[in-house]
Order: structure tokens, then C-alpha cells, then sequence
């Protein structure tokens, strides 16, 4: 399924900055970046369930949000790109 992840953290102290930069990684483990704070992760249940703990024990709920918005397994007609920096297809091969 395609999760799209938003994340908005403090960077007001040092603390700040070193959750946004494990959030930002964590988020990089399962999906690709699409705006600077939206990461587009496809993920099964599981994974899904994984990543969300983990990114919760990361914040600081008082300071920082996330949304987690799952657009399901036929995500391919809802999502619609125009501009620059296409997105990569998650599923297709990886060509290097």
C-alpha cells in the first residue's frame, strides 16, 4: 500500500534538529521523498505499523506532528504529479 508521511518538527533547539534528522532518515529507509517534509512510502501492514511506532517514538508530541495518510494498493489513479522531479516508480525495477 502507498503511505504518504508528513512531518512538521520543531528546530528551535538542538534536540529539534536531531529528531527532524532521524525522522527524515527513518523515513528514507521506506520510501522516497517527494516534498521537502512528504515522503511517499509503499509498505505492507506490517512495515506500516513498524514506521509509525518508530517515527511516534521519535517526536516530541508537544512540538512536533505527523500525519499519515494511506492511499491503499491502487494508489496509481489517485496520485497525480505535475512540475518538476518526477517520482521514481517504487515497484518497477531498479536500473542504476
Amino acid at each position: 500500500m502507498l503511505v504518504l508521511i508528513t512531518y512538521d518538527v520543531s528546530t528551535m533547539s538542538r534536540e529539534g534538529q536531531r529528531r527532524l534528522r532521524k525522522v527524515s532518515k527513518l523515513c528514507q529507509d521506506y520510501g522516497q521523498r517527494v516534498q521537502h517534509s512528504v515522503f511517499e512510502c509503499v509498505v505492507d501492514a506490517t512495515q506500516f505499523a513498524k514506521l509509525k511506532m518508530q517515527l511516534i517514538d521519535i517526536i516530541d508530541e508537544e512540538q512536533d506532528s505527523l500525519r499519515f495518510y494511506q492511499l491503499g494498493n491502487h494508489y496509481k489513479n489517485k496520485v497525480e504529479h505535475v512540475g518538476i522531479k518526477a517520482a521514481l516508480d517504487m515497484e518497477g525495477p531498479l536500473i542504476l
